[in-house]
């Protein structure tokens, strides 16, 4: 790996601290060769602390240690991304991230998909009388009719899934997988889980 130290008069070059599992930017940091060598020596992020002039290896007072995975190189050779797996919080203030936000999987638009999902839930749990004409939705009819529906939504869709998976016209098989997993994610939130619970089966069959 060919950084370019020398590109800052400081020796310096940033160092972004991102979550291996949730992909959650945690926190920036800088190094010095020295302190890329100790990270990969040690397996524990070690940046060069510019108000302690000195190497600090975060977690040595804390006990929140950066463990790393990988580091990857920028284009321009001056800007380094750290994949690690965190011990406990990231910020001296004690919050997941720098940023003070929770250091959760986001998975793109199913995350918002998700909760929307998870107000629909809450809705269906308001008395009906208290609900407004434009709140009886599609999913939170689902959910007032009970997870029985719900479960039979999803077996709908799958053979529908199925169906369309035998034929050669990918717009449909596309808009029934669409669906199946739409109606899938109702179910979970049903039974009380998230795609994060789901996702964390999958990762302990991989190890």
């Amino acid at each position: 790996m060919n950084i370019d130290f020398n590109k800052n008069n400081d020796g310096l070059v940033p160092a972004i601290i991102q979550d291996s599992n949730t992909r959650k930017v945690l926190m920036l940091g800088y190094m010095n060769e020295e302190a890329f060598l100790k990270t990969n020596e040690t397996k524990k992020v070690t940046f060069f602390s510019r108000t302690k002039e000195r190497l600090w290896t975060k977690g040595e007072e804390s006990g929140n240690f950066l463990n790393l995975v990988n580091i990857k190189l920028d284009c321009d050779n001056d800007t380094l991304l750290v994949e690690v797996n965190p011990e406990g919080p990231v910020c001296h203030k004690g919050t997941d991230t720098c940023w003070a936000e929770e250091n959760t999987a986001d998975y793109g638009f199913l995350s918002k998909l998700e909760g929307i999902i998870e107000s629909r839930h809450k809705l269906s749990e308001t008395e009906p009388e208290l609900r407004k004409e434009n709140d009886n939705s599609y999913v939170v009819s689902l959910f007032d009719k009970g997870i029985n529906k719900i479960a039979q939504k999803v077996g709908e869709e799958a053979v529908e899934v199925v169906i369309e998976a035998k034929d050669d016209n990918d717009d449909l098989f596309l808009n029934e997988s669409a669906d199946l997993l739409f109606h899938y994610m109702i179910l979970l939130k049903a039974k009380g889980f998230g795609l994060e619970d789901i996702v964390k089966v999958l990762e302990e069959r991989h190890k």
